[in-house]
């Protein structure tokens, strides 16, 4: 099995945001957008205290996990939540094969990053729109990924802020070249592009594919706006 995110990037991802699928159908909503090509699928994790809203939790991502690693795929579970080390082990057993947890909700980055490593996961950090990009890059040694929060935390379908175009740029010419970056928030067919130009390797998104008809071809058309 694939284990690191150098191994699961293809050039560019579009990552399925799991926050915005229809529950009731969604075993069958994942194996779709797996036959149309998707392998990495975004998985928000909120507690009601970082965020407002309880989402979701490691008995839905359990429910799931046999089919996505059955098909070759992976899941960037995104930590929304105030002790992250709290739940690393929890989420690993469930089927995560990678965490991001947020800036703000640590005081030492690199050791929280270091516990996740010893559960064998791959490590994340996240930063809020408020929060400078500066910050999340002096935070980042030893991080596979930092992830610029396109919108506020908690809730899915909220618009893009256009300021984080800027804010990409920024977070890419700072990084090293083996540090992804990813975008989470907002993101669909009308600015998928101009993410991707301003440095996102990892585009999270939800409604632009979940509150579509036809997934697979929300899913495919981002792709091809990509290529």
């Amino acid at each position: 099995m694939r284990v690191t995110w150098d191994r699961w990037v293809r050039t560019v991802e579009v990552e399925p945001s799991l926050y915005a699928a229809d529950f009731a159908r969604l075993g069958a909503q994942v194996e779709n957008l797996l036959h149309a090509g998707a392998r990495i699928f975004h998985f928000d994790v909120g507690d009601g205290h970082f965020v407002e809203p309880v989402t979701m939790g490691p008995i839905v991502l359990e429910s799931i996990a046999p089919i996505v690693h059955g098909h070759g795929g992976v899941f960037d579970c995104h930590l929304m939540v105030d002790d992250p080390q709290h739940h690393f082990e929890l989420m690993r057993s469930a089927g995560a094969d990678s965490v991001t947890f947020h800036l703000e909700a640590v005081d030492d980055p690199p050791a929280v990053a270091a516990r996740a490593r010893e559960h064998g996961l791959q490590v994340g950090l996240a930063f809020n729109p408020e929060t400078a990009v500066a910050d999340a890059v002096a935070a980042s040694e030893g991080f596979d990924l930092v992830l610029c929060m396109s919108i506020h935390p908690g809730y899915s379908g909220q618009a893009f802020l256009p300021e984080s175009t800027t804010r990409l740029r920024e977070l890419r010419a700072a990084l090293p070249a083996g540090v992804f970056v990813q975008v989470d928030g907002g993101v669909g067919h009308d600015n998928i592009r101009s993410v991707y130009d301003a440095g996102a390797d990892l585009i999270v998104c939800g409604a632009a594919i979940f509150a579509m008809e036809d997934l697979s071809r929300a899913y495919g058309r981002l792709v091809h706006l990509l290529a």
